[in-house]
């Protein structure tokens, strides 16, 4: 593992300009100093690790520097350790609040109280903010990042001081003329959180005071390529255009995936020389096999109850029908696994794969075929048989495994993917395409071997998942023009239809696994696998 250069690219905390390749970050939040000139209070929200913390260190900077301003930002995370208990939280609070200022070198007479009012508890946060703007000659603003940390009762209280010091500024009451909140949530969360409707338009919610709802958003392709680019400038190591498109294929500009992918190929696999597209692939892979943290953390969302209700329908391609659904997909999107735009998806490619192993893993444990057996002489893959071997695994496992799987809706789906990811991922690529109300899964095969004169080539093989239900006819017609328009897409000549029959009078299990040639609407020769 090499050394690293002067800068590397960041994957644990925020970004620090001296140490880090990173993009300028408050041009990531242009609304942000408007809103601040009008004496706002607002949220910024966005998934973990997207950059906040960065972005309000870099304007809190930027602010103070100014002359006019004493911008600050701390975070909440210690309190959540206070849970219900009021006043431990608002002495965690204020001491964090403390030493961020502290830390910043602001000179004396900026700085807020050493000690805390002597108010009851409940009042004292909102006590000591109010005394820090009496005595401060500037502008006190405020960002309170992770302010998701705080608890029940805590959360309320302190809240309910923010709501009661800004309504009482326009009597001259000292208290910070504008103030973030930064976290996980939407701006309907927090009046929730302190006990009011969802609806983001209720004047009656107990924190009706915030006048806008931020998101910092991701990285696009010129901006991927421009942090990339400052590698190329420090080292000399240009990343290929190819490398930077597929980098964002694979991550939709997330920022931890665009920077942990350059982070694995510099760092971590010592590539030397120009970075291409294949280089991005092996570190996609290395990611997502090793689970890294950030992959970690949201793999292990995927059984909460809230989760799975979103999760569940897009695996399985099915359809949304419960209307009360919608604070779960809020939810799901705050977290970053699905697009913030409908139809609900998964995403980027990353975790949309970092899902289905993650769910398909009791199956992977019970595969116990030799993947270099599925290797041809002539370097191929051999897809039929793999199908036939699945067939035979289908009629051993394939009951017991959907009665066991957590994601019952998606159950077939998971254990094909699981299958197909075991025997064909030690040597070849396997892309997944799904998303709720589609009734199918896309499933590409990518294998690469050697021609006969040496030369590189990629087999290239593509599968349509589909499930018969109870009462519904059978999906094969579909099936067939939904594969059509993949296939079209690939520009293949031919694919394979797999149809699971979910209905009570299916065939019996020992008995499933029927092979048959069909033509697509546009008169391709495919195979069906009836399982």
């Amino acid at each position: 593992m090499p050394l690293p250069s002067a800068k590397y690219f960041n994957t644990t905390g925020p970004c620090d300009p001296r140490i880090h390749y990173m993009l300028p970050p408050t041009p990531r939040l242009p609304e942000a100093r408007a809103l601040i000139e009008m004496d706002r209070y607002f949220v910024l929200h966005a998934p973990r690790q997207t950059g906040k913390t960065t972005v309000l260190d870099a304007l809190a900077s930027e602010l103070t520097a100014e002359g006019d301003i004493a911008a600050l930002s701390f975070s909440c995370e210690r309190a959540k350790s206070a849970g219900d208990d009021v006043a431990w939280a608002e002495s965690l609070l204020l001491d964090s609040l403390r030493e961020a200022a502290t830390l910043s070198g602001w000179p004396e007479e900026l700085l807020p109280p050493d000690s805390p009012p002597q108010v009851t508890p409940g009042s004292r946060f909102g006590a000591a903010l109010r005394e820090w703007c009496r005595r401060c000659p500037r502008r006190v603003v405020l960002f309170l990042d992770e302010i998701d940390a705080l608890q029940g009762n805590s959360m309320v209280s302190i809240l309910s001081q923010l709501r009661d010091g800004h309504n009482k500024r326009s009597k001259g009451y000292p208290f910070p003329a504008s103030m973030v909140l930064c976290g996980l949530r939407d701006l309907r969360d927090y009046k929730v959180a302190s006990g009011g409707a969802p609806d983001r338009f209720n004047a009656a919610s107990p924190f009706n005071i915030l006048a806008d709802s931020l998101r910092l958003g991701d990285f696009t392709a010129e901006q991927i390529a421009g942090l990339y680019d400052q590698h190329t400038r420090a080292t000399g190591q240009e990343f290929t255009k190819d490398a930077v498109d597929r980098a964002f294929e694979l991550t939709q500009g997330q920022p931890w995936l665009v920077n942990a992918l350059a982070h694995e190929i510099t760092f971590k696999m010592g590539v030397t020389g120009t970075i291409g597209d294949e280089q991005v692939e092996d570190a996609k892979e290395r990611l997502i096999r090793a689970r890294a943290t950030h992959l970690d953390s949201l793999a292990a969302r995927l059984y909460e109850p809230r989760v799975k209700r979103v999760m569940e329908p897009i695996v399985a391609g099915g359809p949304y029908t419960d209307r009360t659904n919608s604070d779960d997909l809020s939810y799901a999107r705050d977290l970053g696994l699905i697009t913030q735009k409908p139809p609900p998806q998964v995403a980027n490619p990353i975790y949309r794969e970092v899902i289905l192993r993650v769910l398909g893993d009791l199956t992977e444990q019970n595969v116990h075929a030799d993947p270099r057996s599925f290797v041809l002489p002539d370097g191929r893959f051999d897809l039929p048989r793999l199908l036939e071997e699945f067939v035979v695994f289908w009629r051993e496992h394939g009951e017991v495994l959907i009665q066991q799987e957590g994601y019952h809706e998606a159950a077939c789906q998971i254990i094909l993917m699981a299958f197909l990811h075991r025997l064909v991922n030690g040597g070849g690529y396997l892309d997944r395409e799904y998303a709720a109300g589609t009734k199918r899964l896309d499933v590409f095969v990518r294998w690469p071997y050697s021609g006969p004169g040496g030369e590189r080539l990629m087999q290239r093989e593509a599968m349509e998942l589909k499930v018969w239900r109870p009462g519904a006819d059978d999906p094969k017609p579909e099936g067939l023009a939904q594969l059509d328009r993949y296939l079209d897409r690939l520009t293949l000549p031919t694919g394979v239809l797999v149809i699971f029959d979910r209905r009570p009078e299916a065939a019996p299990w020992q008995e499933r696994g029927c092979f048959e040639q069909a033509t697509t609407p546009s008169g391709r020769q495919v195979t069906v696998l009836r399982v």
